[in-house]
């Protein structure tokens, strides 16, 4: 949060579920390093291939022992990657662990978002469920409010940056058609409330087929036949056209509790950096990043990206991304006398 670090929240479970594995010191935070050859998902997903929570109308998909299953064999793939400890670092450069690393979780892995929007499908279609809204209703419909006044302060020209619910006139005719990606959609529901606010180009990406399934059958419900998803993965997407916006929602978040989350953090920024046009805007909520740590870690992007050869001919870093305006209206918290919120929203430019 800003300010203050808070562990994701683990989806709540009805009463009775066991607790769900949690990963080893080998594993838990793992970075890699400079010549480390990351290990597959598929080395870490047999724990999890078919794991699931109970469902509260009563389907269980899995035994209860693929939870302590799930530890082992994560631990197993930690022992034959060889991953370092979590003090180690990716970049050969930085003798510190980034504040930005949190440990690892089944919730980093594609198997168990697999199984997840399995389930919610099938709650779906037998209770007509949407599933859960990442970070929950208020978030989702303020960060789609907030996105539709960026572009109408920045990206047109308008009011600078500074304040939530800036009250001007928003002309929907100047943005409604900006191709608009959401990466890691899920249930696709940020994208139905774009739409609400008058974009009309939207398309939802995941990389799994469970979710657009889900993202499908609930804008075909809702009337939003007009969402674009596909079934995509933002770290080798195959996607060849540009956005003007892209909205993330948890995505960044999940990517780094992949026990390889460094590195595909790096991932993620290199193919974000592609697929947003010059002058579109990223819009980034997160649980598990302050705001200075996210601009620190496009600033770092921007470093690797650049960095040598600029410093060897003398001249500064070139920005990638730019830092625009965060959403200031999220309840606060006081921990340890600093205060923050539970999650914040981050806007970047790409130059």
């Amino acid at each position: 949060m800003a300010g203050i670090r808070l562990a994701p929240e683990e989806p709540e479970l009805p009463v009775g579920t066991p607790p769900r594995p949690q990963l080893p010191p080998s594993v838990a935070g793992a970075g890699g390093s400079g010549g480390l050859e990351m290990a597959s998902d598929d080395e870490r997903s047999v724990a999890a291939d078919s794991w699931s929570v109970r469902s509260e109308y009563g389907s269980t998909l899995d035994d209860d022992q693929r939870y302590a299953d799930a530890a082992e064999v994560l631990a197993a793939a930690s022992a034959s990657a060889n991953f370092p400890s979590a003090a180690s670092d990716y970049c050969s450069d930085k003798d510190d662990q980034d504040p930005g690393d949190v440990e690892g979780s089944m919730l980093g892995l594609q198997s168990y978002w697999d199984a997840t929007y399995s389930e919610d499908l099938a709650n779906f279609q037998e209770h007509g469920h949407a599933g859960e809204i990442w970070f929950g209703t208020d978030v989702m419909d303020t960060v789609a409010v907030w996105t539709k006044n960026l572009c109408a302060n920045i990206i047109q020209g308008g009011n600078p940056p500074g304040s939530d619910n800036v009250k001007c006139e928003v002309d929907e005719k100047g943005f409604s058609n900006y191709p608009v990606l959401d990466v890691g959609t899920g249930n696709g529901l940020l994208l139905q409330a774009l739409a609400k606010q008058g974009f009309t180009n939207l398309t939802g990406t995941d990389y799994s087929e469970g979710a657009i399934e889900l993202a499908r059958n609930l804008a075909a419900r809702d009337g939003f036949t007009d969402i674009n998803f596909l079934v995509d993965d933002i770290l080798e997407t195959k996607i060849d056209r540009k956005f003007k916006i892209i909205t993330d929602k948890g995505t960044l978040d999940a990517i780094g509790l992949h026990p390889d989350g460094r590195a595909k953090r790096i991932m993620y920024w290199e193919s974000i950096s592609n697929l947003v046009e010059p002058g579109g805007i990223v819009v980034i909520t997160s649980c598990n990043n302050t705001k200075d740590e996210l601009l620190r870690e496009v600033e770092d992007f921007s470093k690797r990206k650049f960095g040598k050869e600029n410093l060897d001919e003398g001249t500064g870093i070139p920005e990638i991304f730019r830092y625009i305006d965060h959403v200031r209206t999220y309840p606060t918290i006081i921990f340890g006398g600093v205060e923050g919120s539970q999650v914040c929203t981050v806007a970047f430019q790409r130059m």
